[in-house]
């Protein structure tokens, strides 16, 4: 019987070593550095981080399929645009490009929290009028009253809605871009400056 035992082939890893079975592995004890036995359901790596509440709230504004002719023919990929904001003062936006929907939206993400933004409000709505153009996009934008609400479209109501501004008036002027619109609301929010800093004109601070 013992003969019949030491015959039972043993299954070899790549590295060489023996590979252990279900059995043994069950009954190895787990050590630690200094030589302590470890149980195996406190194991740090067997523990699930704790999930916090999220710090920033993000929104995919839109996804289109982008094409590139190259030598065999046509390659097909993703562009991803998306907003992030903290419901106060800070909000940031991101364009990436993907071979998948999830790559493209993950890549946009990381890039619009490295260019999130800090802007002045004035209570629940913008300090002042801006107006600001980037490429073909003409955008806007117009302090309002408490009780109004977001009047704007689909790109500037989806950046907004992730700040603090609760009342706001908005309207789009030129090109119906949205990647160029998300970037022309983000430069009209940038240009914000807050009441006390006003000055009238021909004086100086």
């Amino acid at each position: 019987m013992a003969d019949a035992e030491n015959k039972t082939p043993k299954v070899i890893n790549k590295s060489g070593t023996l590979k252990m079975d279900d059995k043994t592995a069950a009954s190895k004890d787990t050590r630690d550095i200094a030589g302590r036995k470890m149980d195996r359901r406190g194991r740090r790596d067997r523990v699930k981080a704790e999930t916090g509440p999220k710090e920033f709230d993000e929104i995919t504004i839109a996804v289109d399929r982008v094409s590139r002719t190259v030598a065999g023919g046509r390659r097909m990929r993703f562009k991803a645009l998306v907003a992030i904001g903290n419901h106060k003062n800070k909000v940031g936006v991101g364009v990436a490009k993907g071979n998948d929907v999830t790559t493209a939206v993950a890549k946009a993400t990381s890039k619009a929290k490295k260019s999130m933004i800090t802007f002045a409000m004035d209570g629940e709505t913008i300090c002042h009028e801006a107006r600001t153009k980037v490429t073909g996009a003409d955008v806007l934008i117009k302090p309002a009253a408490p009780g109004t609400g977001i009047i704007a479209g689909g790109t500037v109501r989806s950046i907004i809605g992730l700040t603090g501004v609760k009342n706001l008036i908005s309207k789009s002027l030129g090109s119906t871009n949205k990647v160029n619109i998300a970037y022309a609301v983000i430069e009209a929010l940038k240009s914000q400056v807050p009441r006390s800093e006003w000055t009238r004109k021909g004086e100086k601070k």
